[in-house]
């Protein structure tokens, strides 16, 4: 095993983390004022609101299915009567239409970014780099779902890239599990362990600014002003 490989698959995720947790801190300590989505949505409304629906009704099932297939071990699906058939139906079927809906909203998001010149004009460097590397991460998670798989049926990532990607946080990990995965995968699994580092300093950062204060919050009465 070359140190390239220990470097993929052990150095580089370990940093992608650690950049994820410290930046975050970095961040929130200070520069709250920036923790923001920024929206564009004055300058153009109908692509970001289409794409922007499509892209948050498919990636959260698309999160739940990498975390459930990630971390749970493959026994433990047969011990609750997940067959390997009704696995993959779930994956491929179910995953694929999610995995659609999150591409179509991307390419929304991406193309309207890059052809409105105003919104392209008031986005930054790191927005545009957000963008292209999101999109570039669906559509390589597409084509190892619904391409790779095909081409080669016997590859089972959960023997090989969920046992890898659990013993990381194990501390125990091991590049050599990594050695025999398509190179799909590995490229869509490099540019998500990418797009962890740069969220910290990203526009990414407003996916932690749920408003649950709002929900205990008092109201806000407003009163007509009348003339004495």
């Amino acid at each position: 095993m070359s140190m390239i490989d220990q470097f993929l698959w052990v150095i580089f995720p370990y940093m992608c983390m650690v950049v994820f947790i410290v930046g975050h801190i970095y961040r929130y300590r200070t520069d709250q004022f920036h923790w923001t989505a920024k929206s564009s949505e004055f300058i153009e409304k109908k692509r970001l609101k289409a794409g922007s629906l499509m892209f948050h009704l498919g990636i959260i099932p698309v999160i739940g299915g990498h975390a459930a297939g990630l971390a749970i071990p493959q026994s433990w699906m047969e011990t609750l009567g997940v067959s390997d058939h009704m696995y993959h139906i779930g994956a491929v079927y179910i995953g694929g239409f999610f995995g659609f809906l999150t591409l179509g909203g991307m390419i929304l998001l991406t193309s309207r970014r890059f052809t409105i010149k105003n919104v392209r004009q008031l986005s930054s460097a790191s927005d545009m780099i957000v963008n292209v590397l999101l999109l570039f991460i669906v559509i390589m998670g597409m084509y190892s779902t619904l391409v790779t798989n095909v081409a080669q049926p016997d590859f089972n990532y959960r023997e090989t890239i969920s046992v890898w990607f659990r013993n990381l946080f194990l501390l125990r990990p091991d590049a050599s599990l990594m050695l025999n995965v398509p190179l799909s995968f590995k490229i869509h699994i490099l540019a998500g362990f990418g797009i962890f580092a740069l969220w910290p300093f990203t526009r990414l950062v407003h996916v932690w600014s749920v408003p649950l204060n709002y929900v205990g919050r008092r109201y806000i009465l407003y009163r007509k002003h009348r003339k004495i």
